[in-house]
């Protein structure tokens, strides 16, 4: 009898034709987590196995893998013999501290004429028979035991952690990520990821008006991230001249909305460079000037790369929760300052006009400004714990 990791695909298992694409993604994106760890892979389009000598380190790192319903640890008996998975699953019982139970089974071998409710029913009353001082109890127990009867096999598993759900990373492209020292946008990123988006990220920094601390700050967020996507290559760009030729040069209160349209053609480029089919932000509607929805149109208009809002409909308190839920934000709230919060003016505009926002740009040469911004920047790669690597990627 082999102890094994179980893993349950949930929403994957919806994709019929393509199944096997998310699946195979799975289990590479497994491999990479593991790929220094004693483990091997198999699945078939019911469930996935990991073979490993060291249980607990393997499942605390695939806890952190999105395309996963649900892990177990999971007792495989090569049987599929009624009275030697019985007592194969009294064995295991007698090594379990609990005093009531239920039990739940499963057919995927169809041969098997009993069915499922009657399967419960007969190992549960062996369980009673050969266990003293057990109470079977269907709604609340102690202990819950799950049989799966398969065509070569049985499967007993008692222990379950909830996975993360999602799309395995990389199923649905790449993305670009505008990710500031703030609290949104690494949660947006989050949300990006588990729906299967692999991400890389741009960061705007400003020196010497924000400091390497602010930076630093970033690549931490970055790194967390990393977690859950592998690596993140982080795109840095010195937007200290285009900032400062802007509030020389444009009415203070669109500052923040030409400062944005920047931002949006900057990345729009990085994006089509490194093939991210879109671009995703932390903007929720109305928080601040710039994501009103007049504010969100006139910007969004300098790109023609589709934008994805994840927080779009969330109030800040939700957004805050979530990011205390993927450690985000204790590192979001350090005090260093980044682009969107130097140079804030007293009145900024809610509702700007496309045709000022244009006639404004042309007081600037924000073409020449973005060419050398772009030519110049350069990319960290971020993994979860390795140190910074720089590497010109473009």
């Amino acid at each position: 009898m082999e102890k094994v990791i179980l893993i349950k695909y949930g929403e994957l298992s919806t994709k019929k034709d393509n199944i096997n694409f998310f699946l195979t993604k799975l289990k590479d994106n497994i491999s990479y987590v593991l790929k220094d760890e004693d483990a091997s892979i198999d699945y078939d389009l019911g469930r996935m196995f990991i073979h490993t000598s060291n249980i607990d380190r393997v499942l605390n790192k695939v806890k952190n893998i999105f395309g996963i319903h649900e892990i177990n640890i999971c007792y495989i008996i090569e049987s599929i013999s009624f009275s030697e998975v019985e007592e194969e699953v009294v064995n295991l019982l007698k090594g379990k501290e609990f005093s009531t139970f239920k039990v739940e089974s499963k057919r995927s071998n169809k041969k098997i004429n009993t069915t499922s409710v009657e399967l419960s029913k007969n190992m549960g009353a062996y369980i009673l028979k050969n266990i003293p001082n057990l109470k079977v109890d269907v709604n609340k127990p102690e202990l819950l035991l799950n049989i799966e009867y398969r065509i070569n096999n049985t499967l007993v598993y008692f222990e379950k952690v909830k996975g993360l759900g999602g799309y395995p990373v990389g199923t649905l492209g790449k993305g670009l990520l505008m990710l500031s020292g703030g609290i949104d946008s690494p949660v947006a990123g989050y949300m990006a990821i588990k729906r299967g988006v692999k991400i890389e990220a741009i960061y705007f920094e400003s020196p010497p008006h924000t400091s390497q601390e602010a930076k630093n700050k970033v690549i931490s967020l970055a790194r967390k991230l990393a977690i859950y996507n592998q690596e993140i290559n982080l795109h840095v760009i010195n937007f200290t001249k285009i900032q400062e030729e802007i509030y020389k040069n444009i009415p203070h209160e669109y500052l923040i909305t030409i400062m944005r349209r920047m931002m949006y053609r900057i990345s729009a480029i990085i994006a089509g460079r490194r093939n991210c089919k879109i671009l995703i932000n932390g903007e929720s509607i109305g928080q601040v000037a710039s994501q009103t929805l007049t504010s969100m149109r006139a910007i969004n208009e300098v790109v023609k790369l589709p934008v994805i809002r994840p927080l779009a409909c969330f109030d800040k308190l939700d957004i805050i929760t979530l990011a205390k839920q993927i450690d985000t934000y204790e590192t979001s709230i350090l005090p260093f300052e980044d682009c969107c919060t130097i140079f804030v003016p007293k009145h900024p505009v809610i509702n700007p006009v496309r045709e000022k926002c244009e006639e404004y740009e042309k007081l600037i040469p924000y073409e020449e400004l973005i060419y050398t911004a772009i030519k110049n920047h350069e990319v960290l790669k971020i993994g979860p714990k390795e140190e910074n690597a720089y590497e010109d990627l473009l």
